[in-house]
């Protein structure tokens, strides 16, 4: 079975096979809106970028791409913004997007990366070994202060449920259940490859990899923080894949275990209404993923 993937959006999910992706929105008239993109991957078109770590890397840049489209075409149809002609928007510009991309990006690296590394430059440590432990202490901390804030906003916490349904939905899928609301809300919250548990790995196996970095000055120490994301996120993608593969090692499941209970600040129960909507992108991507190409079935995803 290809693996799926998926994302919450603004009142919908977003589901990913390796060929494509179905994006599925509440609107406000009580409609299901309906939307597809194929995909294609440049892991499925050159060797290199399917090596170990590196299609981490890809597939990082890949997610982050289509869940942001994704966002910004949920945002849309929530709102039902209209044209002058009376067509619903359903897609922002490239300008638009790319602006909003940088904005989020810029703002992760500063909060998650750049700030820790910061503080810690200025606390009376000595030993290299220490400093990497306080930093990614601090790292993670921030990390968990940052999801306990925002789970607490009304509006999120929608959002936060249409995360859970996602979980659900795969999870029923991957248990061979029959795909209606019913019986898919039996189904756990947390899922091993969510996006939640990867974020949290990355900030884990950095104190390794920062580790062999020393405690340069400060301006090479930012620069190292943000150069050695790249190798960072693709040790932490080839971790979550593995785990997704062996869900029933025990060992494996006691080790990933803090991610998969930070999962829950990021998800809620959904109502069958959300799941429906889960369930109707979850369905529209399996049966486009039917007819895919062979050579696209490479691919995997988190959800």
């Amino acid at each position: 079975m290809n693996t799926i993937g998926g994302q919450a959006v603004l009142e919908g999910v977003m589901m990913r096979s390796p060929s494509n992706w179905a994006l599925a929105v509440r609107k406000p008239d009580g409609e299901i809106a309906e939307l597809t993109r194929p995909i294609r991957s440049a892991m499925a078109r050159h060797r290199v970028f399917r090596l170990p770590v590196i299609r981490g890397v890809i597939a990082l840049g890949e997610s982050l791409a289509i869940g942001f489209r994704a966002l910004a075409i949920s945002a849309n149809y929530a709102a039902q913004e209209e044209g002058e002609d009376g067509e619903t928007s359903t897609e922002l510009s490239r300008g638009s997007l790319i602006f909003a991309f940088a904005i989020a990006i810029g703002f992760a690296i500063a909060l998650f990366k750049v700030t820790p590394a910061l503080i810690t430059s200025w606390l009376p440590i000595e030993t290299t070994g220490w400093f990497v432990v306080v930093e990614g202490l601090i790292r993670v901390a921030i990390f968990i202060a940052y999801l306990s804030v925002i789970s607490l906003l009304p509006d999120l916490r929608r959002v936060f449920q249409y995360h859970g349904a996602e979980h659900k939905a795969i999870n029923a899928l991957e248990a061979g259940e029959e795909l209606e609301p019913e019986r898919v809300q039996k189904f756990s919250l947390i899922h091993p490859r969510c996006g939640t548990a990867f974020l949290l790995w990355v900030m884990v196996i950095a104190i390794f990899v920062f580790a062999f970095i020393g405690r340069p000055v400060w301006y090479w120490l930012i620069a190292s923080r943000i150069l050695l994301l790249p190798l960072i996120a693709g040790i932490a993608y080839e971790l979550i894949r593995f785990a997704g593969k062996n869900t029933g090692s025990r060992v494996l499941m006691t080790l990933l275990a803090p991610g998969l209970w930070l999962q829950r600040l990021t998800t809620r129960e959904p109502t069958l209404d959300q799941l429906e909507v889960s369930i109707r992108a979850l369905k529209e991507v399996l049966r486009l993923e039917d007819s895919a190409e062979p050579a696209a079935r490479k691919v995997e995803v988190m959800a």
